[in-house]
């Protein structure tokens, strides 16, 4: 019976992977004659070195067909050399789910790994574990009477995910001593991928985090709340967004852009080979309202996507550092419960250049006052500690004075950093405490300020 059904799993297996292989073909014609037979004569080799592996390797647990040809597909993946193409778990999948749909099950907390468990950096607003009262700086000890102290993130988001409608119970610690416990009916979580305000002087500010299928609705509404506060000019923040769907970018790009191309793909099959055009019935921004985009080198795919049409269409001017230069598209198979992800075409910008492994460089780079080697280790030393969470924990709302003996300790101690970077370390953690932080800092953040002085006075051009 064993015998019968190690044959059962091995056709099934070898079925996959001659599936995947005709996928990765491309084309019916692909694979022909002698590469064909080239190909049947690697995959005679692969059935015997697999046989020979499961038949003869000393420890018998770790070779089990699953994680053989799993090893296989990963191997096979990394010989292309190209990042983006990648097997994919079921773990993976899920997660890649999760972003691609842009909503899960779960209770809603952005989450970080903590020596006493799992540190709550924000409840998202509205959903079930901010109505419970879960805070920001609290921390997460146990979960469903479980200690959360050993467990990985992975194996924490396992847990608090799940169908809407169940319950999960977690233990808080709040401050030193406070434990308690609360129980969260989870409910359907958006994945938060638009945040936006008025700035003074008519500025609408939009920031984009990553690109979900509910990313363009989210900034239909956030131009909306611009009309409806009168703005006259606008700042995109696309800094560290990774970027997201094809698709949604698309979408977003012709809420700006009344015609011609948004984007192109170029492929080694035909029917990858695409333009993607602005329609004038989609345009909800009106050509007279100044544009600024944020940029940095956390700028990725498809938040490069729209920088770059914005920029070649003369819509908009870009400001900060080079963007990070992924100018390629994939797309994701499903092989059982996991999966693959493949490159399949580079991407065009509307003047027909590719960023690929380039990135796009911003009509005005500006950067970050760049530290000395000393000061990034006094700087690492001051983030590693807890100097600046027990001041802000000592001081709910730090004076000028508060601040400069806070300093004077500090350059005790041999950290001698420039007076910008330590108040903004204490202005950073000050906002993790809140659950609803404010969504820019025009005190500190020099980009950001770079772009309001040129739209208040005119000179964005």
């Amino acid at each position: 019976m064993k015998k019968k059904n190690e044959r059962i799993i091995w056709i099934s297996l070898t079925s996959i992977l001659l599936v995947l292989i005709v996928v990765l073909a491309f084309t019916p014609k692909a694979l022909a004659g002698n590469e064909e037979a080239e190909a049947q004569k690697y995959l005679g080799i692969f059935y015997d070195v697999f046989q020979f592996i499961r038949n003869n390797y000393v420890d018998e647990d770790k070779v089990q067909p699953k994680s053989l040809i799993e090893g296989a597909l990963k191997g096979m993946f990394e010989s292309l050399g190209d990042p983006h193409s990648t097997y994919l778990t079921a773990d993976d999948m899920r997660d890649l789910t999760d972003t691609t749909t842009g909503r899960f099950g779960g209770v809603g907390l952005i989450i970080s790994k903590v020596d006493k468990g799992v540190l709550v950096v924000a409840p998202i607003e509205g959903t079930p574990a901010y109505k419970a009262g879960i805070s920001a700086g609290d921390i997460i000890v146990k979960i469903n009477g479980e200690s959360s102290v050993d467990l990985n993130i992975n194996e924490v988001v396992k847990k608090l995910r799940g169908e809407p409608g169940t319950d999960v119970t977690v233990t808080i610690l709040r401050g030193e001593n406070l434990t308690f416990d609360v129980t969260i009916t989870r409910g359907i979580i958006e994945v938060p991928t638009v945040k936006h305000a008025m700035i003074p002087g008519g500025i609408g500010y939009l920031r984009i985090t990553t690109f979900t299928p509910l990313t363009p609705q989210r900034v239909k509404e956030s131009i909306q709340y611009f009309k409806d506060n009168n703005y006259k000019s606008m700042i995109i923040d696309l800094r560290s967004n990774p970027g997201g769907l094809l698709s949604s970018v698309i979408d977003v790009a012709d809420f700006f852009i009344s015609n011609g191309p948004i984007v192109s793909t170029k492929g080694r099959v035909p029917s990858e080979d695409r333009v993607y055009n602005a329609s004038p019935r989609n345009t909800i921004v009106d050509p007279g309202i100044p544009i600024i985009v944020l940029v940095d080198r956390g700028s990725a795919s498809a938040s490069e996507i729209l920088a770059g049409a914005l920029m070649d269409t003369g819509r908009a001017k870009l400001i900060g550092e080079k963007t990070f230069g992924k100018g390629s598209v994939q797309q994701v198979r499903r092989i059982d419960d996991a999966g693959f992800r493949l490159t399949m075409a580079r991407y065009y910008t509307p003047s027909g250049r590719s960023i690929d492994k380039i990135g796009i460089t911003p009509d005005e780079v500006i950067k970050e006052p760049e530290l000395t080697e000393e000061e990034q280790k006094e700087l690492q030393e001051l983030m590693d500690g807890k100097y600046i969470k027990d001041f802000v924990k000592k001081h709910k709302s730090p004076g000028e004075k508060d601040i400069r003996d806070f300093m004077a300790k500090l350059d005790k101690e041999g950290i001698k950093l420039p007076e910008r970077y330590i108040k903004r370390l204490i202005r950073n953690e000050m906002n993790r405490r809140h659950n609803n932080p404010p969504v820019y800092d025009l005190d500190f953040d020099i980009v950001l300020k770079k772009a309001v002085e040129e739209l208040r006075n005119g000179s964005y051009r």
